[in-house]
């Protein structure tokens, strides 16, 4: 019998969206289908986005709340990407408490940043020997690691927590940190080092906002600044007041201030008590992160992290940004005759996440009924074949290529065969009809009782796309696979 993961999560998340669509069924006479976007991941809790632009995509570092949490119980970072904001990559967990000799607990609010054709992760931790939270620094050759601890101590130690970084024009690196204070400190260019003290900012009314009610605390700022640099203005989004926060910002004329107090950019909204901001660009557009409680059994202790697309008013400033189910919008659409990683969704109803013995991730815990979307499928002038790479230790199951929605038109059925175990891998084919234009596309899977079978990747064939080959050590896919997960054009 197959030990299922400690994530209950999917049993809620299917009864939610099983309501979901009853509501929309009931409204209009649809097929039924999830609406939603946000949160962008479904099938675990993620806090605290930390968004990273490199080499077209998007790669979002979050930490993970444990199902039921009733405190922030956080023991590793995860890592998602997209290339098309909607369709979004598992790469798994790359970091985790056990990656630092020194720490013993608190997997809480992180930041990567690229340079030198390395990444660094800066992430904060209860250090074993004191108690008290320390800045370390993780560092990687790939956005996705493996990460491993770079220093083997802590970074920096003074028991104050969120590291934001950002290296400005002039090739200085600057990390800030803090709570209930605002810290910074100058970076060496090897990214694990620094010069001088670290050195508190000024929390000033003028430069923070004032906070009322709370003596100990006169100003806005509380916790997960996110500091970055646009048309030669600084930028500091941060976490504000408590209990409920809200996002605010301040911005200034130099890396170390002075800060000037610019107002709100997310009021308070949704079940969780805390927010976490993270703000880029990417291919043209502005998107700002966030975190909040709207899964089923979501709340301050079980966040989910959605994100919204906005711009910048033309003096620089942030327009008033409110949380959607929705989302951003989608760039491009996503090419399926270049092969898919099972594991890039927009939304799911019932899946897990695990590692692949292949490499990467896979889908898996299936049971009958479950789904995957993907958002946003160019079919061009229309797909003949369809390939997925499976595994099953029981009797397998089917993969209904549905159009649109769980209940739209079935484009294919794929047969999956046992195959004597949940990481012994092949290729199940069948043939497509009726996959023409855009679409979204879900997978849906049927079977019996109990887990069915795991998806490593898929990929259609036909217009547009190439004759599925296999190519001799286990995987499989064309003679020009593209960039894995959504691809724009």
């Amino acid at each position: 019998m197959r030990v299922p993961p400690p994530l209950p999560g999917k049993f809620r998340i299917r009864r939610f969206l099983a309501w979901v669509t009853a509501v929309l069924c009931a409204a209009v006479l649809v097929p039924a289908v999830a609406r939603a976007d946000n949160p962008i991941v479904q099938h675990i809790y993620t806090a605290d986005p930390a968004p990273l632009v490199h080499n077209g995509r998007v790669y979002l570092y979050t930490g993970h709340d444990e199902d039921g949490s009733t405190w922030f119980t956080m023991k590793e970072w995860r890592v998602w990407s997209s290339a098309d904001m909607v369709n979004w990559t598992d790469h798994g967990s790359p970091l985790n408490i056990a990656s630092f000799s020194w720490a013993s607990a608190d997997a809480w609010a992180g930041q990567v940043i690229g340079r030198n054709g390395k990444f660094y992760w800066y992430v904060p931790m209860t250090v074993r020997a004191t108690g008290a939270k320390g800045i370390g620094v993780a560092v990687a050759d790939s956005p996705t690691g493996p990460f491993r601890d770079a220093i083997g101590r802590p970074l920096v130690s003074n028991g104050e927590i969120d590291p934001t970084v950002f290296v400005d024009s002039d090739g200085q690196a600057y990390l800030y940190w803090g709570n209930p204070n605002l810290w910074y400190v100058k970076l060496n260019p090897d990214m694990i080092s620094y010069s001088g003290t670290p050195t508190k900012i000024p929390l000033t009314t003028a430069g923070f906002g004032t906070r009322t009610g709370d003596a100990n605390r006169p100003t806005l700022f509380e916790e997960g600044p996110w500091v970055y640099k646009r048309n030669g203005l600084y930028y500091n989004v941060f976490a504000a007041k408590c209990c409920s926060e809200f996002i605010a910002y301040s911005t200034a004329p130099g890396p170390t201030g002075p800060w000037t107090y610019r107002g709100t950019v997310m009021p308070t909204q949704g079940s969780s008590f805390t927010n976490h901001p993270g703000v880029v660009d990417f291919n043209g557009g502005s998107y700002f992160f966030y975190h909040n409680g709207a899964l089923p059994g979501g709340g301050g202790f079980t966040r989910s992290v959605a994100v919204e697309k906005f711009s910048y008013h033309a003096d620089g400033s942030i327009p008033t940004i409110t949380m959607t189910s929705a989302g951003a919008p989608q760039i491009g659409t996503v090419n399926p005759y270049t092969r898919q990683e099972a594991e890039t969704i927009a939304w799911e109803s019932g899946i897990e996440t695990e590692a692949a013995s292949e490499g990467g991730m896979d889908v898996g815990w299936i049971e009958n009924g479950d789904y995957v979307k993907v958002k946003g499928v160019d079919f061009g002038a229309g797909a003949s074949s369809f390939t997925a790479r499976v595994a099953s230790a029981t009797s397998g199951g089917t993969i209904e290529l549905r159009l649109d929605g769980t209940a739209g038109p079935v484009v294919g059925r794929c047969a999956v065969p046992g195959t004597g175990g949940w990481q012994t891998w092949t290729n199940a084919s069948c043939a497509v009809t009726g996959a023409a234009g855009t679409h979204d596309l879900y997978l849906r899977f049927t079977g019996g009782s109990g887990n069915l079978f795991n998806v490593n990747w898929w990929q259609f064939g036909g217009a547009g796309g190439g004759t599925l080959i296999a190519n001799g050590d286990g995987e499989s896919g064309t003679s020009g696979w593209g960039v894995m997960g959504a691809t724009s054009p």
